[in-house]
């Protein structure tokens, strides 16, 4: 269980949890102590970004002549992350002279097979930050044991990561064999879904770095099937952008591909048409009034355009207005992939909007256009 100064609710109501660097972190940082003192610190202190000071509780500890071990177990908060209760253990030894502080990954995390990310392929997926955040405190370490010099050799492992790994978008951007080492600041905010739309990110740079210049932003695996049936495209260029509309479309502003596509789910694309980039059901309805207007706007009557606003469902009004001859998937489809043009920015991509039904069934589409 990790304890500390973070243990107050947010202001949302939620528990903020530890992302798997702090805890690398802080099991570093134990177990380079231990090295050099023979005594574990337990609660272990670190120093993250941002100028916390958490403390976290070591649930494995083991020293043995040159060699020390510490695990810290994985408190995510309130967040729905496949890695909370993950048991992060971190063995150090004394390194080669010189040789500052180097990385191994041992059982469960992941190794980088594929250029594009923030490390170079054969790498341990344990990102920048978290490098960072270890080299630091290791250095603070060795600064009050005397001023030892910080030549460590960090080896980190996940019980069970390569198991949790196959929950996550690893095995699709280059990261096999395990869990990557996340975390810019050490916090993981419940509900943030930074781990998502950073994995959003890193598959947009694997894309390109492949010179994949066609990729397809995708609600789901319907809408997955549907655009590798469509586009003929390889894995790498789709991105699982689940509900996150706008983490592609913004990063794509920015990291530009020649065409981007986006499918799914007719419902999820009448809020991007309506200028949400958020498409969860949760933090953004279906508005019925705007489907009516894009109705009218192709030639709907009065009459269906009062039964599409009171329909309870996307679906429902989708049929109405098939059952009178008005194409609103298509007219859906071309208004979110105007909205989507506004996003980029003047961004050269092509986009395009693909709606689909439940089943897969392409119900709307729009005409590719220079943003």
């Amino acid at each position: 269980m990790v304890g500390g100064r973070q243990g107050q609710l947010a202001s949302s109501g939620l528990r903020p949890g530890w992302t798997t660097g702090a805890c690398a972190t802080a099991a570093a940082t134990a177990a380079w102590e231990a090295l050099l003192t023979g005594e574990f610190p337990d609660p272990v202190e670190v120093d993250l970004p941002q100028g916390r000071r958490p403390s976290f509780a070591l649930t494995v500890e083991d020293v043995s002549g040159d060699v020390a071990m510490a695990g810290v177990t994985k408190d995510a908060g309130d967040d729905p992350d496949v890695t909370h209760a993950a048991l992060v253990r971190v063995t150090v030894r004394r390194g080669r002279p010189g040789g500052g502080v180097t990385f191994t990954g041992g059982p469960g995390v992941g190794r980088v097979t594929l250029p594009g990310l923030p490390l170079a392929v054969g790498e341990p997926a344990i990102n920048p930050g978290p490098r960072r955040m270890i080299t630091e405190n290791l250095r603070a370490v060795s600064l009050r044991c005397g001023g030892v010099p910080t030549d460590v050799a960090v080896e980190i492992s996940i019980d069970d990561g390569a198991g949790m790994a196959r929950h996550t978008w690893n095995p699709r951007i280059g990261i096999v064999d395990g869990l990557s080492v996340l975390g810019t600041t050490g916090v993981v905010v419940p509900y943030s879904c930074s781990a998502w739309i950073d994995s959003i990110r890193r598959g947009v740079d694997v894309a390109r770095a492949a010179g994949l210049q066609h990729l397809a932003g995708c609600t789901g695996s319907t809408s997955e099937r549907v655009a590798t049936e469509l586009f003929g495209l390889p894995t790498l260029a789709l991105l699982d952008m689940g509900d996150f509309a706008g983490a592609v479309l913004k990063y794509v502003s920015r990291h530009p591909v020649e065409r981007l596509s986006l499918v799914g789910g007719f419902a999820k694309l009448s809020k991007l048409a309506n200028g949400h980039l958020d498409l969860h059901s949760h933090r953004t309805s279906i508005d019925t009034a705007h489907l009516s207007a894009l109705a009218r706007d192709g030639g709907a009557g009065e009459e269906l355009q009062r039964g599409i606003r009171g329909s309870t469902t996307a679906m429902a009004a989708l049929q109405l207005a098939a059952a009178a001859g008005v194409p609103l998937g298509d007219l859906v489809a071309l208004a979110a992939r105007d909205h989507a043009v506004t996003v980029l920015r003047g961004a050269p991509v092509d986009i395009d909007v693909t709606c689909i039904d439940r089943a897969g069934a392409v119900v709307g589409t729009s005409d590719s256009g220079r943003s």
